[in-house]
C-alpha cells in the first residue's frame, strides 16, 4: 500500500469524476480492508484521533466545558458551545438532553479540574460513541486547540477488519485531500503489526460515488 502522493492523486481525482452531479457538497472517505490481523488483539480494537492538516468542508462542532477565564475566552472563540459547571450540574440526570448534547457535538473539550464531573455526568453518553472528552489545563490557550480540534477525525475498527473514515469534501483541493489521507496512513502504519503491509485493499470513495481502487 502506498504512500506516494501521484497514486493517491489519481484516485482521488477519479473518484471526484465518478461521484455524479448533486445538489450537496459530498464528504470523501478513505476505506481500507486490513489482512493478517488477529480481531481480539489490542491491534484490532483501533481507536485513534488523528489531526489533519487540512480544515475539512465539514469542520467539528466542538463543545468546551470550563469555567472563569478559560469559559470566556471560549466563547471568545465563538467555539459551537460552552457549557460553564452549573451548567452540566443541571444536566445531571436528564438523559435526553444529556443524548443530544453527545449527538450534536463531535468533540468535547474539557477543563482538567472539571474531568470528574464531566465523566459522572457526560460519560455514560460520550463513552458509547467513542467522544471522551480531552483535558484542558485551566491556563491553557484555547483557541489554538479549537482550531486543531476542528480539523480532528476518529479512525477505529471495530468487529471487523475494516477502517472507513472522513478525509474531506469533494470540494476541497485535490492536493490537500491526499495530505489528509497521508496523515491517516501514517498513523496506521505505526499502529499495525505490519505497517501499512497489513493493508489488503484501499479504496477511495464520495457520499454518493462508486468506490476507486487505489492502485499500488
Amino acid at each position: 500500500m502506498p504512500l506516494d502522493k501521484n497514486t493517491l492523486l489519481d484516485a482521488v481525482k477519479e473518484a471526484k469524476a465518478k461521484s455524479g452531479e448533486k445538489k450537496f457538497t459530498q464528504s470523501i472517505e478513505l476505506i481500507l480492508d486490513i489482512k493478517e490481523i488477529d480481531m481480539k488483539s489490542p491491534e484490532g480494537r483501533i481507536q485513534q484521533v488523528v489531526d489533519l492538516p487540512h480544515a475539512t468542508g465539514k469542520p467539528n462542532k466542538i463543545c468546551v466545558i470550563a469555567s472563569g477565564e478559560l469559559a470566556m475566552k471560549a466563547k471568545k472563540a465563538k467555539v459551537e458551545k460552552v457549557l460553564e459547571k452549573a451548567d452540566l450540574e443541571a444536566l445531571t440526570g436528564k438523559k435526553k438532553e444529556l443524548r443530544k448534547l453527545a449527538s450534536n457535538h463531535d468533540v468535547f473539550l474539557s477543563e482538567a479540574p472539571l474531568m470528574p464531573l464531566v465523566g459522572r455526568t457526560l460519560g455514560p453518553v460520550l463513552g458509547p460513541r467513542g467522544k471522551l472528552p480531552v483535558p484542558v489545563p485551566p491556563n491553557a490557550d484555547i483557541e489554538p486547540l479549537i482550531v486543531k480540534h476542528h480539523k480532528t477525525i476518529v479512525v477505529k475498527m471495530r468487529n471487523q477488519p475494516i477502517i472507513q473514515c472522513f478525509v474531506g469534501t469533494a470540494d476541497m483541493n485535490d492536493k490537500d485531500l491526499v495530505d489528509n489521507i497521508q496523515a491517516v496512513l501514517r498513523v496506521l502504519e505505526g499502529k499495525l503489526k505490519r505497517g501499512l503491509k497489513n493493508v489488503k485493499f484501499a479504496f477511495i470513495k464520495t457520499s454518493m460515488g462508486t468506490p476507486v481502487k487505489i492502485k499500488p
